[in-house]
């Protein structure tokens, strides 16, 4: 690496330590505490920064009907609920131990009359279901993205958006981190989910490198 490239990087890596001392999302002790607890279990719970700036974006979109694939322990959910007071949120989740648990969470924060929680594979709960939603929050098993986008763009409404979490997940998606042999799946099916959602003419999208990498698409 030649001098210039390496001064270049060296200050994208200190903007992206600033940036994420900033970017703390407000979501108060207890969320803070399922969060910390779900870590400490090895749950995979949304980071930080993917956090703050779904938070950000839910400010501006300000949705009403909320679709989440990917419950885990009801950490995302609960703080989509509590940053948008007026809107019910549809979750789904194929592990029955995290449903449970996440049924139980959003039930101790008085949240239970806004949600509607589905257990089953995803690609199988889209299939029946109906209505129109506003806003998708994509964390469920990266693998399977690419398989979701058609039930999801028959469920969304024109001018909805779907925010995709964990798009570039390590590095591995861009090819800056050599993939694990067991991953390199999943890093394949990214990259096709990536480049299909760019050419697709009903979303405008931008894929922005906060914390794992976020797919951001509005519906035309």
């Amino acid at each position: 690496m030649d001098k210039t490239a390496e001064m270049e990087t060296n200050e994208e890596n200190t903007d992206k330590k600033y940036a994420a001392g900033l970017n703390a999302p407000r979501i108060g002790e207890r969320l803070r505490a399922l969060r910390a607890d779900a870590l400490t279990r090895r749950i995979p719970v949304i980071g930080e920064a993917s956090l703050q700036y779904l938070l950000v974006v839910l400010a501006a979109v300000r949705p009403r009907r909320i679709l989440e694939i990917g419950t885990a322990v009801g950490l995302s959910a609960a703080a989509m609920l509590l940053a948008c007071p007026e809107a019910h949120l549809t979750t789904v989740e194929i592990d029955e131990d995290r449903y449970t648990e996440a049924k139980a969470n959003l039930a101790a924060l008085g949240l239970s009359d806004r949600v509607t929680c589905h257990l089953g594979d995803a690609g199988e709960v889209l299939s029946m279901m109906d209505g129109k939603y506003d806003f998708v929050f994509l964390d469920g098993p990266k693998a399977q993205y690419g398989r979701y986008m058609s039930e999801l763009k028959r469920l969304l409404d024109r001018g909805g958006t779907v925010f995709a979490d964990d798009v570039l997940l390590f590095g591995w998606v861009s090819g800056q981190t050599p993939a694990p042999a067991k991953h390199r799946l999943f890093v394949r099916k990214m990259r096709a989910y990536l480049a299909a959602l760019s050419r697709d003419e009903d979303f405008s999208t931008v894929v922005v490198d906060v914390g794992g990498g976020v797919a951001l698409s509005v519906r035309r």
